[in-house]
């Protein structure tokens, strides 16, 4: 699905003068959900995300220690958001400590990570809630969807993987693949989902099982170029995806040349979102889905 969008202004133009209005075609990513709105990576923002019109859920997944795919953006407990069962603040002294990949989901749903809201997004609701695993996200989010009479969204998953971590933090690149492939067939999504990371191995790994999941590359240095990053991967995923302040034309061009789209993050105010769209970028990824030039909220 993709956002269509007419990007109106007001004109004191006579009457007889025609004014040309500029269209986009434009995949529309809600980052962690609405991260800005609601509690980053929960049930409720990524509902907030489909209620203004994101085309994709945008999020991130981190493995359990009893195998389970849990969306997250660290595999520990942040700082900044989480609350310990006793009712404590997480400290950044002890967020590491408590290491995702060595705790069972029974353990990890003790732990809140939204009602002390986020000190970097002032209108964040804060509440109550959790980390959902990645099925709970999917089947709630395609039922709301359906309930509401829209049309299926899209899921972006990042699998959070550095070559320090594996082992401590995330399993080996090739059975952290094989949990997200699992889960996401079992799931029925396959057509609907895209496989994003910043390290390649995981995503070599998933190209091997099956060569035909959408994969997107994520990057945020000028170094990892696109010819550098391809030659690593040895073939060409299907989205490149740069920090939003490495996009010029030429880049726009040379992926759009070699087949690929291009869909930037994380960009949260309205007009870097229309200068890139003007530019020719194919998605935006953004905190803010509310922000974004799209026919529900003009």
């Amino acid at each position: 699905m993709k956002t269509l969008i007419l990007l109106t202004f007001f004109s004191f133009l006579l009457p007889s003068c025609t004014v040309d209005v500029p269209t986009y075609d434009y995949d529309l990513q809600g980052h962690r959900g609405a991260r800005g709105l609601a509690p980053e990576n929960t049930i409720p923002s990524f509902l907030k995300a489909v209620d203004h019109g994101a085309d994709t859920m945008e999020l991130d997944v981190v493995v359990t220690a009893d195998g389970n795919l849990l969306v997250s953006h660290e595999p520990w407990f942040n700082h900044h958001i989480s609350t310990k069962p006793d009712g404590t603040p997480v400290t950044e002294e002890e967020e590491m400590e408590l290491n995702i990949y060595e705790m069972t989901i029974e353990e990890i749903k003790l732990f809140d990570v939204g009602k002390r809201g986020h000190p970097d997004f002032p209108e964040q609701q804060s509440m109550a809630v959790t980390k959902p695993l990645l099925r709970e996200v999917v089947q709630s989010v395609d039922g709301y969807v359906e309930s509401q009479g829209l049309e299926p969204v899209h899921y972006n998953i990042e699998t959070k993987s550095k070559p320090e971590w594996y082992g401590v933090f995330t399993p080996e690149p090739g059975e952290q693949s094989r949990l997200l492939y699992e889960e996401i067939k079992d799931l029925q999504i396959l057509d609907r989902a895209t496989v994003q990371s910043f390290d390649p191995a995981t995503l070599i790994a998933l190209n091997e099982m099956d060569g035909s999941v959408r994969q997107a590359m994520l990057v945020f240095r000028k170094d990892q170029t696109v010819e550098r990053m391809v030659e690593i991967l040895g073939y060409e995923p299907d989205i490149w995806s740069p920090e939003y302040q490495l996009v010029t034309p030429g880049l726009i061009e040379e992926v759009h040349t070699r087949g690929m789209d291009i869909v930037p993050w994380t960009i949260n105010k309205r007009d870097q979102m229309i200068r890139l769209l003007e530019m020719g970028v194919d998605g935006i990824i953004t905190d803010y889905p509310n922000r974004a030039p799209t026919a529900l909220n003009l």
